[in-house]
């Protein structure tokens, strides 16, 4: 990556953030803020692109998520946080990019029809959601896009508005942002599926000690281990997998080998699980409550941010009014 580079990424508040968030896209997020100028933005709009039932729930989720980001690490000086909603230009730069966009890419999409409930019509915000997409990333000139892997034909159509603009338009001005993958495992839930709050399988950061306790003690383990002298498989083993989320490899393979020996019994594991997730939620959470109880405070950091992304939005928007004679 070069010198200039630039990371844009969102994150949508459609509930209270789980270990799946905090360990993944978070965690990256906190990261690359070290070493390149990060934009990091709560995407309200995404969350009601199609999902007008939860609109009344976004301001909420919104305070939520916010609290969130502090919590884990995100300092406001060192990457600019902000609320999609209160950046006006998003919505400007959606709109001249809807204009250039054939409807062929966006209908090509291959996350278009899991994100389509069958029995409905498709809303055109959520078709035109990779547009929006692409308008939050180059509206800062995003070079960097932190995305799981069923993010990346979103980011492919992003690259292609650009080129799109600029050979419309006979200018090299929006840079192709480029993916970067998020190294950190995809944590499984409490039933062995990737966790999410669609199958109610989280720990969320709302959980205290004794609801995580209860929650691993209902994760189903290795079926043919029924005694701790049993020798278990830890490889289909929901409860090893997520706690690779949190160890290193070495504490990861003596557990292996205890499990793989009959040494370790399931619940044992469990109560060890636990723990380990305890000792790194507890922190996290302690920041996130401080947050919710000093709203003030709270928004006040999320106007900063805001004003620093609208410097910014506002300059790109005078340049692109410029390219396209407006």
């Amino acid at each position: 990556m070069a010198n200039n580079d630039v990371v844009v990424s969102g994150i949508r508040p459609t509930g209270v953030p789980h270990l799946g968030n905090l360990r993944g896209a978070l965690q990256q997020w906190v990261d690359l803020q070290e070493k390149y100028p990060c934009f990091y933005f709560i995407a309200d709009w995404h969350a009601l692109f199609g999902l007008e039932e939860r609109s009344r729930e976004i301001k909420e989720n919104t305070k939520k998520v916010l609290a969130t980001l502090l919590a884990v690490g995100l300092d406001p000086e060192k990457s600019t946080i902000f609320i999609q909603s209160q950046v006006p230009e998003h919505l400007t730069l959606f709109t001249i990019f809807s204009a250039i966009t054939p409807v062929g890419w966006l209908e090509r999409n291959p996350t278009l029809k899991d994100m389509v409930r069958a029995e409905e019509p498709l809303p055109y915000g959520l078709l035109g959601y990779p547009v929006l997409q692409a308008a939050d990333i180059l509206l800062y000139k995003g070079t960097m896009v932190p995305v799981g892997k069923d993010q990346q034909p979103h980011l492919e159509i992003s690259r292609e508005i650009a080129r799109r603009f600029n050979s419309l338009f006979g200018v090299e001005f929006f840079p192709e942002p480029q993916a970067v993958l998020n190294e950190y495992p995809v944590l499984p839930g409490t039933d062995g599926r990737k966790m999410s709050k669609s199958y109610s399988n989280v720990i969320s950061i709302e959980d205290d000690h004794e609801t995580v306790r209860f929650k691993v003690r209902q994760m189903i383990t290795d079926p043919q281990k029924i005694r701790k002298s049993d020798p278990g498989h830890p490889d289909i083993c929901s409860v090893f997998q997520l706690e690779k989320g949190f160890v290193d490899s070495a504490y990861s393979k003596d557990i292996y080998d205890r499990c793989v020996q009959g040494l370790l019994g399931c619940v044992e594991h469990k109560n060890m699980l636990a723990d380990i997730i305890w000792q790194y939620l507890e922190p996290i959470r302690e920041k996130y409550f401080y947050y919710l109880e000093h709203e003030e405070e709270l928004w006040k950091i999320a106007s900063y941010g805001n004003e620093k992304a609208a410097k910014v939005a506002k300059e790109t928007m005078r340049e692109v009014l410029d390219i396209i004679g407006l």
